[in-house]
Order: C-alpha cells, then structure tokens, then sequence
C-alpha cells in the first residue's frame, strides 16, 4: 500500500512514527515549498498565513504533513538546484513561489502536482494552456492583472504631478516577455499622463542604484517597481535608495510602504498565500491539480505612507486619502 494510500483509506489523520520513536514524526502527507524570494519578516508572515490555513484543514506540520522549505533570496539562477532538492525529498504536492521556480519544476518533473503563488500570467508564461482548465500537474493563483501596470504609474502621478519621467524596474530574468506584461499597459499611461517612459531593466541591486540615480539627477523622476524576487528580497534597500535619492516610488506590495516607502498598490501577500492552503489541501486529499482552475486576485489595497510624503515635500490630495485602504502616519 502506498503513502497516498494509506492517507486516503484513514482520511487523513495518520501519523507515522519511526521504529525506534525517538525522532520526529514523519507526516502521513509530504508538502515542498520553494520561494524565491529570502527569508525576510513578509515573507515569513506569509507563508505562516499560509501553514496556518493548512492547519485548519487538517494538514498539520509534524503531526500529518511533512514540510521541506527552500528559499533562493531572489537568485533565480539557483531554482534547478533547490528545485532538484526538493525533487529528491518525493513530495506529494509542492507551493511554488515566482515564474522561475514553476519553469524549473515543469522541466524536472511533470507528474509532481504544483500550486504556484506570485506567478502574473501563467498563460503567457507557457505553464498552462487556459486559466479555466489548466490541465496537467499545474494550478495556483496569481498575484496581479495586466492592466496594474498603467495603475501604478497613475497613482504615482496622482500623488506627485510633477512627475514628467518614470522608469519601470523589470528584471527582464524573470520574466519570458521581459516584463512586457507590465510594460505595455505602463507606457500607455505613461503617453495619456503626458510622462516620458524611461528604461528600466535592472538584474541586480546596483542596477536599482543607477537607475534611480540617473532619474533623480533631473527634476521630474519617478519609479514604478514591480513584483519580482530580486526586487522583494532587497525591499530595505530599494526604499532607502528612494530616500536618499528623494525619489517618488509606487510599489507593488505595502511591506514596501512600511518600511518607508510612498505608497503601493498590489494584493495582501499573507491573505495570498492563505488562498493558495485549500487548494493544497485537496491535492494532498488526492484531488488532481489540473481539474483545478486557476484562481485570481479579487482585491487590490491601496496605502500610501503621509510621513514619506512630508518628507519629500508633498501634499496627498485628499480625494487620493478618501480611497486609500490605509495610511501610515
């Protein structure tokens, strides 16, 4: 009788104990996480957001479910390798965080079942056929919608009219069409604002650091960052970079905009990766994840941080305040 097998026939709540039961369970389910991005403070919350939701549907750490972690701090150059590790522990179902780390499970294994997080458009990116029915061994949730681009900039502009020039951090790495999601939607706001669009691939932090600088050394500049690995793995950086260059700067994520940042607009990580814990759960239940449509982002916050604004200067409009989720003082 197989692991599945049995986990099937006791609905779940085996526990397997070694022989000599000294050492920690071994779980009757065996679940991989895979993260892009580093070990930082949002990061964590969101993927305890997320074990905590699996908890809740019966999937416990230690107890039922064996949990193997690995994060790659934003080097998507190390995907194959954890993914291979992780590959090697036969997990019964595995979280997949990022685009890169879905490719590298797709080209090492297509029968382990993948539930992916902060994948933009798994359809462009060629890892489903449709968001309907996604087929094979691949389902998830997405973290954005296309049109999000020219919304950031808008905001942006909304918040500081003097705004005329605004680059698009995009790590072209990350990205199949090399942020061509993003691009287009930003640089149609960009010719309806009345904003020049200004290159914006970076690969690395010193690429953050020179562009930002080039921006600030005319009046007029702005960023515009999207979600990537690099990017979240270095937030810290990214905003003090934005301070010291007096930098106006729309983020994706409000982890961003609490450490100082001027406002974002993009999903709640934690509620995200909360949403990914059923879909796990029914995997883990023997439900295959190719009958399971890809789900989307139904709610988009927006937080603006007035302490970063006074500091640079700037007045929020009160109508811009009127529809903020949040504001940080």
């Amino acid at each position: 009788m197989t692991r599945r097998e049995l986990l099937i026939l006791l609905g779940g709540a085996a526990v397997l104990y070694p022989a000599d039961g000294t050492a920690q369970p071994q779980g009757a389910g065996r679940l991989g996480i895979v993260m892009a991005v580093g070990k930082t403070p949002e990061y964590l919350d969101a993927v305890g957001g997320f074990k905590d939701a699996l908890a809740s549907l019966g999937w416990k750490a230690s107890v039922n479910l064996a949990i193997d972690e690995r994060w790659l701090s934003g080097d998507s150059a190390q995907a194959r390798s954890a993914v291979a590790e992780i590959l090697a522990l036969n997990p019964d179902v595995i979280l997949a965080q990022s685009t890169a780390v879905v490719e590298a499970l797709k080209e090492a294994a297509r029968s382990v079942p993948v539930v992916f997080v902060h994948v933009a458009d798994p359809v462009a990116a060629g890892i489903v056929p449709s968001l309907a029915h996604p087929g094979g061994n691949v389902t998830g949730i997405t973290n954005t919608e296309p049109t999000i681009g020219g919304k950031w900039l808008q905001l942006l502009k909304e918040v500081v009219p003097s705004v005329t020039r605004a680059a698009m951090l995009v790590n072209p790495d990350s990205w199949p069409d090399e942020g061509a999601l993003f691009l287009r939607p930003f640089e149609d706001a960009a010719k309806a604002l009345g904003v020049t669009p200004v290159t914006g691939d970076v690969r690395d932090l010193q690429g953050v650091e020179a562009t930002m600088r080039d921006l600030a050394a005319q009046p007029g500049g702005g960023i515009v960052v999207t979600p990537d690995a690099l990017f979240a793995s270095h937030s810290g950086q990214i905003v003090a970079f934005a301070e010291r260059f007096r930098l106006p700067v729309a983020y994706p994520y409000r982890y961003y905009v609490a450490q100082g940042g001027l406002l974002c607009y993009g999903v709640n990580n934690v509620d995200l990766f909360r949403q990914a814990a059923p879909y796990v759960a029914r995997i883990l239940k023997g439900e295959k994840p190719g009958t399971l449509p890809i789900q989307r982002p139904t709610r988009f916050n927006l937080v603006v941080n007035l302490k970063t604004a006074k500091a640079f200067g700037l007045t929020v409009p009160p109508s811009f305040l009127a529809h903020a989720d949040e504001v940080i003082e």
